[in-house]
């Protein structure tokens, strides 16, 4: 098995998901005992929230790259950053490291064109949801996105960074995000991308009106599937 590296911190909620999906892939797919060969660094998430709130995507992706770097010193062969937002510095972390970088975009597209799935609504942050690091990606593979909603954007951002990224699962949230499916559904959705990792605390990707293609379900099959190559 290939060593993966894991950009972690963004936030500890999604490197636990991350750190436990994988290894229970590989052992599904190695052998029973077997474990996944990973360094992770787990970066502090208030320093990346404090350049966030001042626009500073320069410092961030200072922040990233400099982990990059560390993993890549420490073994690591190919990296994952288990974040979708921060993936707007992904080119920059690319350049800076002489391993690939497992874009989690290119993992859900390559999905979804596998399941011939053509058109659909986009669940993420603000950034994610309304710039073009991320929809341009997906679109790159074939896959329609309906148009962000100002409403739904000011809500599922709110959603994930004053309840999510805190550890709160509200059932109140459970109740607007299933809302908001529904009437993706009605607006000519054929699926829902949740493009948030911490999301699927309050989504549950089997009981909606839509399929709901996991971001990080399906990157963490991606970081499985290489380190088994």
């Amino acid at each position: 098995m290939r060593t993966l590296g894991l950009i972690g911190g963004m936030s500890w909620i999604s490197t636990r998901a991350y750190y436990e999906r994988i290894n229970k892939m590989v052992q599904k797919r190695a052998q029973p005992m077997a474990s996944a060969p990973m360094v992770i660094d787990s970066v502090d998430y208030s320093r990346i929230a404090t350049a966030k709130n001042n626009d500073d995507w320069d410092c961030i992706a200072a922040i990233l790259v400099e982990s990059a770097r560390k993993l890549e010193t420490a073994g690591a062969e190919a990296i994952v950053i288990a974040a979708n937002t921060m993936h707007k510095v992904y080119d920059r972390v690319a350049e800076a490291i002489s391993i690939p970088v497992l874009h989690i975009a290119d993992a859900v597209g390559d999905a979804m064109a596998e399941a011939k799935c053509e058109s659909a609504a986009l669940l993420g942050t603000r950034f994610v949801m309304t710039e073009s690091f991320y929809r341009q990606r997906l679109v790159s593979h074939g896959v329609d996105l309906l148009p962000p909603d100002p409403n739904d954007v000011e809500l599922v951002d709110g959603i994930i960074y004053k309840e999510l990224m805190l550890g709160r699962v509200t059932r109140d949230a459970e109740r607007q995000l299933k809302t908001i499916i529904t009437m993706k559904e009605k607006q000519g959705a054929d699926a829902i991308v949740l493009a948030c990792t911490e999301l699927e605390l309050v989504v549950d990707t089997d009981a909606n009106v839509l399929p709901v293609f996991d971001s990080t379900d399906i990157h963490c099959r991606a970081a499985t599937d290489w380190i088994l190559e």
